[in-house]
């Protein structure tokens, strides 16, 4: 027999998000907007309202941190140096939550703890199997993002229902569903294709999603249907009857001009009060969602044009900077402009292009990046827009390529590098450091060969300097904190010649060691700088990143914007 698991917090409230058809359905982004409108709603179980995401990912990979970006998406990193998938970006940037390590379980993390005690004799002599020992990893993962007060467990799982690595969670999460019978919804996701020919919606995909997730013994209790255009109510109540579902449990869900009108969409078919219903809780009262609405409304009534130059060598998919899109999103919007954003393949920059290529733009992004591809298109772009007075913000290989730009440009040091990019370069002015400070504790580089984990991660503190541009774009704060990833520092030895031929460090680690920060005085250009994080990592449609607010608002005072013609 199975041991039923127990919970210290009882009345926690799990909803599992599953998708079919097809994968990239956008459950993260429908999970995100669910907790937004949870977290509006202001439903609690407790004294407060606690939220917390969990993403499962099927996948055998410990993390996504050594996936190609070209393939997955970024890597979204959470405070606490967690590389995750980049739903969870989704999670935080709707829902200003913040996530942990806990959040994030993949197979590969699920099957290692599981090998790893097998190896040291935990089980005794017991023939490991998928269930129940890998089963009960899951479980026991899920649970330990539940505290005392925790209301409410959304909990999205990777892919679709039929694929075979995802097995192992599915029953996991059928069999909280029987230990927590009353407290434990299943929500699915579908898609609900136009087939041109025939002139109609075809909802058969829909019924095989849900008769796969039926056969692992799961009754979804709402349909999200997903589709582009609107479904006729005749085909959702088709749906509903072979779901065994009430009509008004199926939810259509169709594309949106942005992804922030999702909650409204949801809300408009009542998933909240369904969510209350069916755990038996009080429905929210009055409009909750005004200050959602009310950022929706500005978004619509923007009319003035900026346009920026992304300048990256993960060019084959969008969601490989996705955050950073959407960190230049929020700031626009609050920024009252639209900022129309070009992704430029750094391989394809040259010394003959540069000029026609950026010239063009109110300002550039050098987005961050590893390996040696697309490098030299990337120190043409910094150079050109340093001798042009264009506004550039760099990030992460960002201020490191500004770095090696001006050593080489300006202060003619001989073959100036990293040594990321070329390990015999005569002066390494970027190099892997082995040991740093967060919050008073040392920590070290792992010396193996592993490349995943081996980065600095997560947040760390930054202390601005007096008068500098950074400490003005972060409101004057004497200390900031943003994150980290990345595997190679600025080397302090070429500080005072860089000093000198007019870089301002104005940004230093804790421990007074690390750059964080570089940039050029107004005198020599009029908005320079640079930063070895990711400040995209910490902004959210309601609370956009300072430093992302203050470029585009500078680029907005500019004569050289454009105004949208009615």
């Amino acid at each position: 027999m199975i041991k039923k698991h127990s919970l210290k917090n009882s009345k926690v409230k799990f909803i599992f998000i599953t998708g079919g058809v097809f994968s990239s359905l956008g459950k993260g982004l429908f999970g995100a907007s669910l907790g937004r409108l949870l977290k509006n709603a202001g439903i609690s179980i407790h004294q407060e309202n606690i939220i917390k995401f969990i993403k499962c990912d099927p996948y055998l990979n410990i993390d996504p941190g050594t996936m190609n970006p070209n393939q997955h998406g970024e890597v979204y990193v959470l405070n606490d140096g967690t590389e995750t998938d980049l739903d969870f970006g989704h999670y935080e940037r709707f829902t200003d939550l913040q996530m942990t390590k806990n959040s994030s379980i993949t197979a590969g993390k699920i099957y290692a703890k599981v090998l790893d005690r097998e190896r040291k004799g935990d089980f005794l002599g017991k023939t490991v199997q998928v269930i129940p020992h890998i089963t009960n990893e899951i479980q026991n993962s899920i649970y330990q993002n539940v505290d005392e007060d925790t209301d409410f467990i959304i909990c999205e799982i990777g892919g679709t229902v039929g694929d075979i690595e995802a097995l192992p969670f599915l029953e996991a999460i059928r069999q909280i569903g029987w230990s927590h019978k009353d407290n434990t919804m299943y929500i699915h996701m579908t898609f609900v294709p136009y087939l041109k020919a025939a002139k109609e919606m075809k909802t058969k995909p829909t019924q095989h999603s849900v008769s796969v997730l039926q056969s692992k013994g799961i009754q979804p209790n709402i349909l999200i249907c997903r589709a582009e255009r609107a479904i006729p109510i005749d085909q959702l109540e088709k749906i509903a009857r072979f779901a065994n579902l009430e009509p008004e449990n199926v939810i259509p869900l169709i594309d949106t001009a942005n992804i922030y009108d999702i909650p409204l969409s949801l809300e408009k078919s009542h998933l909240t009060n369904l969510v209350c219903d069916y755990f038996k809780l009080q429905k929210p009262k009055g409009d909750y969602l005004a200050n959602w609405k009310e950022i929706i409304n500005k978004m619509n009534q923007r009319k003035q044009i900026i346009q920026i130059a992304i300048i990256g060598k993960y060019a084959e998919v969008d969601d490989s900077y996705k955050s950073l899109y959407e960190a230049i999103n929020h700031s626009a919007i609050h920024n009252d402009v639209i900022v129309q954003t070009i992704l430029i393949d750094s391989k394809e920059i040259n010394e003959g292009n540069v000029a026609e290529i950026i010239q063009k733009f109110d300002g550039i992004i050098i987005a961050g990046g590893f390996g040696v591809s697309g490098i030299e298109g990337k120190i043409r772009a910094i150079q050109f827009a340093r001798q042009n007075n264009i506004p550039l913000l760099g990030i992460c290989m960002g201020l490191q390529l500004s770095l090696i730009e001006i050593a080489r440009n300006v202060a003619k040091i001989e073959d100036p590098n990293s040594t990321e990019l070329n390990e015999n370069c005569k002066n390494p002015i970027i190099w892997k450091m082995e040991e740093w400070v967060r919050n008073g504790q040392r920590e070290s580089r792992q010396n193996c060969e592993d490349i995943g984990g081996t980065m600095r991660l997560g947040a760390y503190k930054c202390k601005l300097s007096e008068g500098s541009l950074a400490k003005e774009m972060y409101n004057n704060a004497e200390v900031i904190s943003e994150r980290h990833r990345h595997r190679y520092e600025f080397n302090n030895k070429y500080r005072e010649i860089l000093e000198q031929n007019g870089v301002i460090f104005s940004g230093i680690s804790a421990d007074n060691n690390l750059v964080e920060i570089m940039e050029l005085p107004k005198s020599i250009h009029q908005w320079f700088l640079a930063v070895q994080f990711h400040p995209e990592f910490q902004s959210s449609i309601l609370k956009a990143n300072p430093l992302f607010l203050g470029f585009i608002e500078y680029m907005k005072n500019l004569h050289n914007t454009q105004t949208i013609i009615k």
